[in-house]
C-alpha cells in the first residue's frame, strides 16, 4: 500500500515537474519573442537592409577616378558607380555617393557608420578581411611600381633609395611591402601621404617631381592612355581580387544581399557588360603608338574637330574622331591598295550609297562615314544593349554586316550569348579558321582584323577623352592663375608651365623608343597589331 502511495506521489510529482518545465518553456519562449529583437545579432540580416530601405537611401563611399566614379558635365560614370546604382535599384532605394581622398578615409566612413558600402576598386587582403566584411570579387589587378620614361628605372626593390617611393594612405600594398622588407629587402623604405590620392601621386611621377609610386595595373593602364610617359618598373604583386567592403559584425545581411545581387547580375549578363565597358579595351599599352596619336590630337585634330562635332549622330564626336583615326590617321588623302579612300576610308560602293561624290573631301567623308555607321547601328538586333550596339556596328563597318551576324551565330552555336559583345568579340578571330567558318552562312572573314579594329578604336577613344579632359583642367588652372595675377600679360602667361597633371606640349626623350606593357587581368584573347 505504501509502495503504491509512493508510486502515485512520484507520478504526481513527475507530472508537476513536466508542467513546471512546460510553463518555464512557454515563459522562456514568450520572453525570447519579446526580447529577441533587442538581442545582439537578432534579425540583423533584415535589420541592416531594412534600415537602408526604411531611409530609402544607400550610402556608398568611393574614390574619384575614371574607373570607379567620375562626374563629367554633370553626368556620373564609372564601373563601381554603375554597379552601386544597380545594387541600389536591387534594394529599391536611391543611391548617395560620397567621394573621399584616400582609402583610409573610406574605412573611416565604415567605422563611423556613415557608409553602408565601400565601392572603390579595393583589393582583398587578409588584414582588411579581419576587420571588414568583403563582398564578391568582380575583377583582378596587380600592384605595379611606376616611373617616368627617361628617368632611371629601378631593377628591383633594392634599387629604391630613401625618399624615392611615396604611397597614398590605406593602400593594401603597404602590407606587402612590410612583408618584403622583413624577408628580402631590409633597407627598403617608403613614405605615406594622407593628403594625396594614388592618382595624384601618379601625376607627380608623370611631372617628374616624384621618382616612384605604386598603383594597381588598371589605374596604370588608364593613365598610360593619356600619359604615355608613365612606365611600369616592377610588378609588386600577382593578381589580386577586387571587392567591395562593409562593416564586419554578427550581421551578415549585407553579405547575403550582395551574394544574391551578384548572382543575378552574373546570370543576366549585366556584370559581363559592365566589365567589357570599363575593362575590356585596356589591354596592352604601346608607347610609340599612343605618343603618335596624342601628337596628332594636338596638331591635326583641331582642324577636323568642327566636322566631327557637326556630323556625329548617334555617338559622341570623340568616338567618331577615334574611328577616323583608326581608318586613316586623319589623313584626308589616305588611299589603300584595295581602293578605299579618305578620312573614313569609304569604298566606292559605300560612298555612293550614302551620297558621297568626293571621298577625299573631308566634310563629305566624315558625313558619309557617320551616316553609314548609323545605318549599321540601326540594323543591329534590338536585343543588344544600347551601350554595346556601337561595337557590333563597328565590326560590321569593318568586315561587313553579314560576317558580324555570322560571329553572333557562332557564339550561339558555342552556347554563348550573341547579344554580349564580350562573348561575340572572342569569336571574331574564329571566322578565319575553316573548321569554324565552314559552319557559318557567309564563310571566311578576316575576323581577327575586325577584333583589332574595334579594340584599337576603343583605346584611341579612351586616350582622346582623357587627354581633352586634362587640357580642360589645365585651361581652368591657367584661368585661375590669370585671375590671381592680372598684371601678367596674356602672352607671357602662355609661356609659364602651369602646375598640373599634364603638359599641353608632350615632351619625351628623343632616344626613347620602347613599349611599356602594363599587366592586366588574364585575357585568353590574342592582342593583335593595329
Amino acid at each position: 500500500m505504501l509502495a503504491k502511495t509512493l508510486s502515485l506521489q512520484t507520478i504526481i510529482s513527475l507530472k508537476k515537474i513536466k508542467i513546471y518545465y512546460l510553463l518555464i518553456g512557454v515563459v522562456t519562449l514568450l520572453l525570447a519573442v519579446a526580447l529577441w529583437p533587442s538581442l545582439p545579432g537578432f534579425n540583423q540580416t533584415e535589420n541592416r537592409i531594412a534600415a537602408i530601405k526604411a531611409r530609402g537611401l544607400l550610402h556608398v563611399s568611393t574614390i574619384i577616378s575614371p574607373l570607379t566614379y567620375n562626374v563629367i558635365n554633370g553626368k556620373a560614370s564609372g564601373f563601381d558607380y554603375e554597379l552601386a546604382q544597380q545594387f541600389a535599384d536591387y534594394l529599391n532605394v536611391e543611391l548617395e555617393v560620397t567621394p573621399r581622398t584616400t582609402i583610409s578615409d573610406l574605412f573611416d566612413d565604415l567605422d563611423k557608420g556613415s557608409a553602408d558600402l565601400l565601392a572603390a576598386g579595393l583589393t582583398f587582403n587578409i588584414k582588411r578581411s579581419q576587420n571588414y566584411q568583403a563582398g564578391p570579387n568582380y575583377y583582378y589587378v596587380s600592384q605595379q611600381m611606376v616611373y617616368r620614361v627617361g628617368s632611371p628605372r629601378p631593377k628591383n626593390l633594392a634599387s629604391v633609395k630613401e625618399n624615392q617611393l611615396l604611397l597614398s594612405s590605406g593602400l593594401g600594398v603597404i602590407d606587402v611591402l612590410e612583408q618584403l622588407k622583413e624577408s628580402d629587402y631590409p633597407e627598403l623604405s617608403w613614405a605615406v601621404s594622407d593628403k594625396q590620392t594614388s592618382n595624384q601621386l601618379l601625376e607627380e611621377v608623370i611631372e617628374g617631381s616624384l621618382p616612384y609610386t605604386i598603383s594597381d595595373s588598371i589605374a596604370v593602364g588608364l593613365f598610360q592612355r593619356v600619359h604615355p610617359q608613365l612606365a611600369v618598373a616592377l610588378d609588386i604583386t600577382d593578381e589580386q581580387p577586387v571587392t567591395w567592403f562593409s562593416s564586419r559584425d554578427s550581421d551578415d545581411s549585407m553579405s547575403a544581399a550582395l551574394l544574391d545581387f551578384y548572382s543575378q547580375i552574373s546570370s543576366n549578363g549585366t556584370l559581363a557588360r559592365l566589365e567589357e565597358k570599363y575593362l575590356g579595351h585596356i589591354g596592352n599599352f604601346d608607347y610609340v603608338d599612343t605618343r603618335t596619336f596624342l601628337k596628332s590630337v594636338d596638331n591635326v585634330l583641331p582642324d577636323l574637330q568642327p566636322l566631327f562635332k557637326q556630323y556625329a549622330d548617334k555617338i559622341d564626336w570623340t568616338l567618331l574622331a577615334a574611328i577616323s583615326y583608326q581608318e586613316s590617321h586623319w589623313d584626308t588623302h589616305a588611299t589603300s591598295p584595295t581602293g578605299v579612300r579618305g578620312l573614313m576610308m569609304l569604298t566606292k560602293n559605300t560612298a555612293q550609297s550614302v551620297g558621297v561624290t568626293d571621298r577625299l573631301d573631308a566634310e563629305q567623308s566624315i558625313s558619309g562615314g557617320s551616316r553609314y555607321l548609323t545605318d549599321m547601328m540601326n540594323k543591329v538586333p534590338d536585343t543588344v544593349a544600347e551601350d554595346e550596339r556601337i561595337w557590333f556596328a563597328l565590326a560590321a563597318y569593318n568586315m561587313g554586316y553579314a560576317h558580324m551576324m555570322d560571329a553572333r551565330q557562332l557564339t550561339t552555336m558555342q552556347k554563348g550569348n550573341p547579344d554580349s559583345w564580350a562573348e561575340v568579340k572572342t569569336r571574331l578571330p574564329l571566322l578565319s579558321q575553316k573548321s569554324y567558318y565552314s559552319k557559318t552562312n557567309y564563310g571566311y572573314a578576316r575576323g581577327h582584323e575586325a577584333y583589332a579594329y574595334v579594340e584599337n578604336i576603343r583605346k584611341y577613344h579612351l586616350s582622346l577623352e582623357g587627354y581633352l579632359q586634362e587640357k580642360e583642367k589645365q585651361a581652368a588652372q591657367e584661368a585661375k592663375f590669370a585671375e590671381a595675377y592680372p598684371l601678367i600679360d596674356e602672352e607671357e602667361l602662355t609661356t609659364i608651365r602651369p602646375y598640373g597633371p599634364f603638359p599641353l606640349e608632350l615632351s619625351f626623350p628623343d632616344d626613347v623608343r620602347e613599349k611599356n606593357h602594363s599587366a592586366w587581368m588574364n585575357n585568353p584573347l590574342p592582342v593583335f597589331p593595329r
